[in-house]
């Protein structure tokens, strides 16, 4: 179970509070505070506090007293000009952040960003639940043979090999989870296993799970920051698990900062950058010229990419 009775119940108690403020609010946000959004077989993803809406962009822009009595289409206009222009501290003054529930081994990739807060659960103080990511049989590809660091989510294994790797990936963790409470003398209820044992220091017992195991975390960063995290991480480049936490998290960005969520879809999730070289060839292309690739001055993976860009 992804979420617990007793973590519902804290939940409610917490969506039942009424507080008053005369801070910038996004309504949209308040109505999912604190609500999960489940991601794979054991994660989530919820907002615990935010701060700042699409006028706290424009107010930093402005350097303003209050949201200003410009109109809306001015304020998106502006915003819009910041974000296409890459003016980036306004967007530093929005700061929101989340409650993670991941795999390590995202959590590992995912630390990469190092423009965020983070605290993490402590396997030296607590105990790791038993909770480990098995990916979905259509989820089991074979290795690219163009991208070396990921997978080729078209070539998925065949029915006899994805039996075998979902067995494997099961028993291992299940065996795994078996020895760490053995070796910290405990039961799967929380009590002590073996009254005549002392159990091994659960910060020595953790090296033992593997990095399929979930563990959770409080991650705060500015809205400039996540949107750079978003257009990496929620691009059909980025890893399928690290992709889907990314998708959610963009739609919460949509809730909370329309404005700067269209603005940064147009320009860079939609948009593309081209380098000094592949901008001479659009335009020498533009004039009717026949430009090859060996005399384009781009390598032939820049070539490739231009053309597929450009639907040639």
């Amino acid at each position: 179970m992804v979420i617990t009775k007793e973590q519902i119940a804290e939940i409610e108690v917490l969506r039942n509070q009424s507080n008053q403020t005369i801070r910038p609010v996004s309504p949209e946000v308040e109505e999912i505070l604190y609500k999960p959004f489940e991601v794979l077989d054991h994660g989530f993803v919820r907002v615990v506090d935010y701060m700042g809406n699409d006028a706290s962009v424009v107010q930093a822009a402005r350097v303003s007293y209050g949201q200003g009595t410009k109109k809306v289409n001015a304020d998106k206009g502006l915003i819009n000009y910041l974000i296409a222009h890459r003016h980036t501290t306004p967007l530093e003054m929005c700061e929101i952040k989340f409650h993670i529930k991941l795999p390590v081994f995202v959590a590992r990739q995912w630390i990469r960003h190092r423009t965020a807060s983070v605290n993490e659960y402590s396997a030296r103080y607590s105990i790791m639940e038993d909770e480990f990511y098995v990916p979905k049989a259509s989820n089991l590809s074979a290795q690219s043979t163009i991208n070396h660091q990921g997978r080729d989510e078209s070539n998925v294994l065949n029915q006899e090999e994805q039996r075998r790797v979902l067995e494997i990936l099961k028993g291992d963790s299940e065996q795994s989870y078996e020895h760490y409470l053995e070796m910290i003398n405990q039961d799967r209820s929380g009590n002590v296993a073996d009254e005549g044992k002392e159990g091994l220091a659960r910060e020595l017992a953790r090296m033992n799970l593997p990095v399929n195991c979930y563990t959770q975390w409080y991650w705060k960063i500015d809205l400039h920051n996540l949107l750079h995290f978003l257009n990496l991480r929620a691009d059909s480049h980025a890893q399928y698990e690290i992709r889907v936490y990314a998708e959610i998290m963009l739609d919460i960005v949509k809730k909370w900062v329309p404005h700067c969520y269209e603005a940064f879809v147009k320009h860079h999730k939609d948009g593309q950058n081209l380098s000094g070289p592949a901008l001479e060839v659009v335009k020498r292309m533009l004039k009717g010229e026949n430009v090859l690739q060996e005399e384009s001055g781009l390598s032939a993976r820049e070539w490739g990419e231009l053309t597929k860009l450009l639907g040639l």
